[in-house]
C-alpha cells in the first residue's frame, strides 16, 4: 500500500504521542487541583467538612479512572504507529479537546440539583471521546499506519470497547431521567469492556 503524501513518520509521530501523553498529565492535574480541601478547628469540624465534599471526591476518583483508562487505550493502539496522517492528527487533536474537558464536565456533575442535565453532560463528553476513538483506531488500521506486524486484533479490541463504553454512557443520559441509579450503567461498562476482550481473544484462537 503506498503512503499518502500526508503521513509523517518517526520524529513526528513520537512529539505527537509526547504531547498527548503532557495533555492527559495536565488534565489529570486540574482535577486534582479543583478538589476542595476541608477545613475546621477541631477533628469533628474537618471530619464534616470532608463528608459534605464527598460528591467532589467521588466525582474526582471517576473522572480519573476514567482518563486513566482513556490514556490507557490510547498508548495501546498508538504504541505501534509507524506514521501520522493529517486525518488521524485532527481526530487526537478533537479526542484531547474532550479529555481536557474532562476537568470542567467534573466540577460539573459533582455540583448541587439538575442532576438529569450534569449527569447528561458529563456522560455526552465520555460518549464523544471514546466515540472519536474508536475512529482513531479504525482509522489506523484502514490506512495502515500501524508497525509492520502490529496484530490487527489490537484494533479490533480497542474499537469493540470503545463502542461498548460509548454505548454504557449514552444509554446512561435518558436513564438518568429515572434516578441516581444511572451511574449502574457506566460501572456495566467495565463488564462489557471484559467481554468485549474475551470476545476477542477468541477470535485469534487457533480452532
Amino acid at each position: 500500500m503506498a503512503k499518502a503524501e500526508s503521513e509523517h513518520e518517526g520524529p513526528v509521530v513520537e512529539r505527537m504521542l509526547l504531547f498527548t501523553d503532557a495533555v492527559v498529565a495536565i488534565a489529570i492535574t486540574l482535577l486534582a487541583l479543583e478538589l476542595p480541601v476541608p477545613k475546621g478547628r477541631t477533628n469533628a469540624e474537618l471530619w464534616h467538612a470532608a463528608l459534605e465534599a464527598r460528591p467532589e471526591y467521588k466525582a474526582f476518583l471517576i473522572s480519573f479512572v476514567v482518563i486513566w483508562a482513556h490514556w490507557s487505550a490510547h498508548r495501546k493502539v498508538f504504541r505501534g504507529l509507524r506514521a501520522l496522517d493529517r486525518n488521524l492528527s485532527a481526530l487526537n487533536g478533537l479526542w484531547l479537546l474532550m479529555v481536557v474537558l474532562i476537568p470542567f464536565a467534573t466540577k460539573i456533575i459533582a455540583g448541587d440539583g439538575a442532576f438529569q442535565l450534569r449527569f447528561g453532560f458529563y456522560a455526552l463528553i465520555e460518549t464523544v471521546t471514546s466515540l472519536l476513538f474508536l475512529l482513531m483506531a479504525w482509522h489506523v488500521r484502514r490506512a495502515g499506519l500501524a508497525a509492520e506486524g502490529t496484530p490487527p486484533e489490537r484494533f479490533t479490541e480497542s474499537m469493540l470497547r470503545s463502542g461498548a463504553i460509548a454505548a454504557c454512557f449514552a444509554v446512561s443520559i435518558p436513564v438518568a431521567f429515572a434516578g441516581e441509579w444511572a451511574y449502574l450503567c457506566w460501572i456495566a461498562a467495565v463488564a462489557v469492556t471484559r467481554l468485549a476482550t474475551r470476545v476477542t481473544q477468541r477470535q485469534v484462537q487457533p480452532a
